[in-house]
């Protein structure tokens, strides 16, 4: 119960952090913090609650993440749908903080996007289905080849958060144009349920696609890189 404690007040973070630069700081009047503030936050996010929860549930924060864990030996079958539910309810609790918060201004519309991820015309820079797919695939895939790497027995202790933070980071810098990044299920759940049904009708992308590339990363990783120590 503390892990699923820790992974529900963790993703609640990630979510009202990440979520929250963009809906509150990124075009505010005159010093919006922008792409680069956005994907600070989100990285700072995961590098915070890696320090603070990481010793007790492995601040997974994300359903993509505990299916690549288990995909690549990593993490219990039997965790993985409490683990994803602690994950979800989380994030819809900041999305629900989030848009109170948000909602206190005159003239917000959450149906112009708080944040949600999308394609077409619900991109960012208006890219395709196709290309949506395949930048969330790719950028899962790379993210769990940097958590299993860097909490590999081999690696140096302690810095794990930093790379990892650092890679949500990077992956933001690229994919937010695209898809205005997800990479985890449960973020893109947590702020769908508000913005509106554009969101939630292409809710289905920003849940297989992450998880198809979690499996990914984590098989290549497993047969790949690692060794009898991972």
């Amino acid at each position: 119960m503390k892990a699923l404690g820790a992974e529900f007040l963790g993703t609640f973070w990630l979510v009202l952090g990440g979520c929250g630069s963009a809906v509150l700081a990124a075009a505010f009047p005159d010093v919006g913090i922008g792409l680069v503030g956005v994907s600070l936050a989100f990285g700072l996010t995961v590098l915070t609650m890696a320090y603070a929860i990481g010793h007790v549930s492995g601040c997974h924060l994300n359903p993509a993440v505990s299916i690549g864990l288990w995909a690549g030996g990593r993490f219990p079958l039997g965790r993985l749908l409490p683990y994803i539910v602690a994950q979800v309810l989380g994030a819809i609790a900041a999305g629900a903080t989030l848009y109170f918060i948000a909602s206190g201004k005159a003239g917000f519309d959450a149906s112009a996007g708080f944040a949600a991820n999308g394609y077409g015309a619900h991109s960012p820079g208006g890219y395709s289905l196709a290309s949506a797919w395949v930048t969330e695939v790719v950028m899962t895939a790379m993210f769990l080849l940097v958590i299993l790497g860097a909490t590999s027995r081999r690696a140096p202790a302690g810095f794990a958060p930093i790379a990892i933070g650092l890679c949500l980071t990077l992956i933001h810098l690229v994919s937010i144009p695209v898809t205005n990044t997800s990479v985890n299920p449960a973020r893109s759940t947590g702020v769908a349920l508000f913005a509106g049904d554009w969101a939630l009708g292409q809710l289905w992308l920003f849940w297989l696609a992450p998880i198809l590339g979690a499996v990914i990363g984590a098989l290549a990783y497993r047969f790949v890189l690692a060794d009898g120590d991972d």
